[in-house]
């Protein structure tokens, strides 16, 4: 599947090594204020060959939208975008054509499809992210006029951890960090592990502000569901924590409910939300990214015919995809939340009523 959401939903096309990609957002409400400025310094972000944290691919990723916005403004139609690739280097792949690169999608989409592309994943690839950040930047509009802010930061880089969440520091980081105390070491474990052609993981912090009571459809769209779903299908993730996500598990009922006094939860253990729907108190997750695949060591494999063979790599691969990673999530958690704020509009008869009255 190619789309994602339901009422504010987006579709994805184009490969890592093709002519283009792009997106398609539909359900868009008309009258949304475009700044396009802003969707390009949402890209930029995310972008490739910024700094020596990142892969050296460059690429302008200037979006170009074709369609759902006249003279500034959304027209409640389909707002397509696209993104011109600048920066391939399919050669770089001619060695890997028959091989099947450890920690990669190229065993499983071979033996579903019986047919891959092999520069680099093609559809597989982190670069179809670069569409969910444009179709994000249209959702992010979106909250904005609903007061809603979206933010994220790097809290843990191969084990070394924050102490200190400060997202006003991340935007001044090359790495997007959220503790200055340790960003410098985080930084040395990206760098030491590119000077020796391997990767490290990483951990991002999505936090979400002034989320609204009643986001979330029970029993099997909740917006936890939700968003895990959307985590999950960013490349190279491996694991959710929402709230205080696995150690809930080891408190007891007492220490781990969030009491409720007149002027809102004493404690956010729950991460903004309960029974599935948002609860009106920050939203916090942290995403967990595994260390890169695309590693410069040689490495044991098969090639398309079970042979057993020697794989080493060529190309351009970020020591640390969790970096970016972080800007594809905030984009993911956009989308939701939009999707769940147009949903939640039908959910009582007073709210239909205001929009049909006389």
């Amino acid at each position: 599947m190619n789309t994602f959401g339901h009422r504010f939903r987006f579709t994805t096309f184009g490969e890592s090594h093709g002519k283009a990609l792009g997106c398609i957002v539909d359900g868009v409400p008309a009258g949304i204020k475009i700044d396009e400025e802003f969707i390009q310094s949402e890209m930029d972000r995310r972008k490739p060959g910024q700094n020596k944290y990142a892969t050296a691919r460059k690429e302008g990723d200037k979006v170009e939208i074709l369609s759902g916005v006249f003279e500034g403004l959304t027209t409640g139609t389909s707002i397509s975008m696209v993104i011109f690739n600048e920066n391939q280097k399919s050669r770089d792949y001619a060695n890997v054509k028959d091989l099947f690169r450890p920690g990669h999608a190229d065993f499983t989409y071979f033996n579903k499809y019986g047919i891959r592309d092999y520069r680099g994943g093609g559809r597989s690839s982190a670069r179809e992210t670069a569409a969910r950040v444009a179709a994000g930047a249209i959702a992010k509009l979106m909250l904005q006029e609903l007061g809603i802010e979206v933010q994220s930061g790097i809290c843990e880089i191969d084990g070394i951890k924050a102490n200190n969440f400060d997202f006003s520091s991340v935007k001044n980081s090359e790495i997007f960090a959220l503790d200055k105390d340790v960003e410098e070491a985080q930084k040395n474990a990206i760098l030491d592990a590119k000077n020796t052609h391997n990767s490290v993981g990483g951990v991002a912090l999505i936090n979400v502000k002034n989320t609204p009571i009643g986001l979330g459809e029970p029993l099997y769209y909740k917006l936890d569901a939700q968003i895990a779903n959307a985590m999950m299908s960013i490349n190279a993730v491996k694991a959710v924590e929402i709230g205080d996500g696995m150690n809930s598990s080891s408190r007891k009922g007492y220490d781990n409910n969030d009491q409720i006094r007149k002027d809102g939860f004493k404690t956010n253990h729950s991460g903004g939300i309960l029974g599935g729907i948002s609860n009106g108190d920050d939203i916090n997750v942290k995403v967990y990214f595994k260390s890169t695949p695309s590693i410069f060591i040689e490495q044991e494999t098969v090639d398309i015919h079970n042979n057993e063979v020697n794989c080493a790599l060529k190309g351009r691969h970020d020591p640390c995809v969790a970096v970016r990673g972080s800007v594809v999530a905030e984009s993911m958690m956009s989308l939701v939340l939009a999707d769940m704020a147009l949903l939640n509009m039908s959910s009582k008869i007073e709210n239909v009523k205001k929009v049909y009255s006389k």
